[in-house]
């Protein structure tokens, strides 16, 4: 079963500014340079890193986080991104993580990274320029190294990034697993938390994905689905359909509950599994939600209350049985490490240009919004930009979008600003490049649609007790 989740994981996880970025490397930089080709080290906790330096490298070294799966070194997002990459001549490095625990690995994913930065430049030489780049869980790595990595990197590109943290990514799952068991299984005991094995988290995978499948069945069972998924943040444009019209409630319903199809819950609840046995324990808590409130604040209230209605449903009912029987607690330690080490929202040192789909299903574009709000509260708003592409699914980019996102941030690290980093910019910048296209567009996304903000300063005792 064990073997069967990880594989799951795999699956579901599965004129620019030519003068900055293209070119042979200079002369200085050549001459530092110790070693090319394919290189690979062990660090100190056991973790591995690679390294891939062409030989006509131009100086920059862009060090990269991977997302969340396998602890296995990776230095690119994609193979094709990794190829066109070492042609315009950038050298590439990235770890594994500690391979010996969890595969939430932020305990020590920083910290492995900047040691990688340490053990390639010790081979090739100072480069004259280091980004970092990471994906999804490693976008929020590499949010921490944007915060943490002055005078180690000059500029980070996030892509798909888990930017709002551990802490909110488990809140905001429990109440959509919460809204399943309790609405769905009203008679069934689920266990949703404190998982004592990857066996358990799949099980409770299985349990609520049947519930989801019989439920749709009905009416009452998709008004029912259609909250979850609210509360889940969960986009309504789904993988190789047309986006529905904008009130078309039943066919955004539909398009939600493919996404349960797909096996998202299996992501949901082996990831919940990882995140316990890296932070030692519970990390999220509903006790004392009011879910009324709660879908007030959600872009998909309207689409919620017009499934009720055609169902003949009673939303308040429902609401008010959701708000009484939340009574999970959290670990106060466990909110606490998962506060220290899967939490980026302390400002920023370095320029972060974030890149997001529009829809997608396992890392909410809602997120980017609440990264930039505390961003903006740490006072570092002027080194933060978000760009959006109209997609769907998890970091499903285009070579082209994430090379034209690569050199926008190289032109605010040499200029100071971020004039190449808007959507049409983007969007030109990616076509000129003739590779696979692209769909930049202007957008702001909803607000996340979570209960409490992670804390920074200390622990409420209301959110743990």
């Amino acid at each position: 079963m064990r073997t069967r989740l990880r594989l799951s994981l795999v699956a579901l996880a599965t004129a620019a500014v030519t003068a900055l970025t293209a070119g042979s490397a200079p002369a200085a930089v050549q001459a530092r340079t110790a070693a090319s080709g394919h290189l690979t080290g062990t660090l100190a906790d056991g973790g591995t890193w690679i390294a891939d330096v062409p030989a006509g490298w131009n100086g920059t070294l862009l060090l990269f986080s991977h997302g969340f799966g396998p602890l296995v070194a990776r230095d690119a997002p994609t193979d094709a991104v990794r190829d066109e990459l070492l042609a315009q001549g950038y050298a590439l490095a990235g770890s594994s993580y500690d391979p010996n625990g969890s595969m939430w690995a932020l305990a020590s994913a920083e910290r492995d990274q900047f040691a990688t930065l340490d053990a390639v430049t010790a081979r090739i030489g100072t480069p004259s320029r280091t980004l970092s780049v990471g994906t999804s869980m490693g976008g929020l790595v590499n949010a921490r190294i944007a915060r943490d990595g002055a005078g180690r990197v000059d500029g980070a590109l996030g892509l798909c990034g888990l930017v709002a943290g551990g802490t909110d990514l488990d809140n905001y799952q429990l109440d959509a697993e919460y809204t399943l068991a309790r609405l769905l299984l009203p008679e069934q005991d689920v266990k949703l938390v404190r998982f004592g094995s990857a066996d358990e988290a799949a099980a409770t995978a299985q349990q609520l994905t049947a519930a989801v499948t019989a439920a749709q069945a009905t009416p009452r069972g998709r008004a029912r689905i259609a909250l979850a998924a609210a509360f889940l943040n969960l986009p309504a444009w789904a993988p190789g359909r047309t986006a529905p019209a904008p009130t078309d409630w039943a066919g955004q319903q539909e398009q939600q509950y493919a996404w349960f199809a797909s096996g998202i819950l299996s992501f949901v609840e082996g990831g919940r599994y990882a995140v316990e046995q890296s932070v030692g324990g519970d990390n999220s808590w509903n006790r004392g939600v009011d879910y009324a409130r709660l879908l007030a604040g959600s872009v998909h209230a309207p689409q919620v209350r017009a499934l009720y209605r055609a169902a003949g449903l009673d939303l308040r009912a429902d609401l008010k049985a959701l708000t009484s029987g939340a009574r999970i607690t959290a670990d106060p330690d466990a909110v606490r490490t998962a506060e220290r080490t899967s939490s980026a929202g302390q400002g920023l040192a370095v320029p972060l240009l974030d890149v997001h789909t529009t829809a997608d299903n396992l890392v909410p574009v809602e997120q980017e919004r609440r990264f930039a709000d505390r961003v903006h509260a740490a006072g570092r708003g002027a080194l933060l930009r978000q760009a959006y592409v109209e997609r769907q699914g998890h970091c499903t980019f285009t070579t082209a979008e994430t090379v034209a996102a690569l050199h926008a941030l190289e032109h605010r690290v040499a200029s100071g600003s971020w004039a190449a980093a808007g959507p049409a910019a983007l969007q030109r910048s990616a076509t000129a490049l003739g590779l696979d296209g692209a769909a930049y567009v202007p957008y702001r996304p909803a607000t996340l649609t979570v209960t409490g903000s992670q804390p920074y300063r200390g622990v409420p005792k209301s959110w743990v007790q």
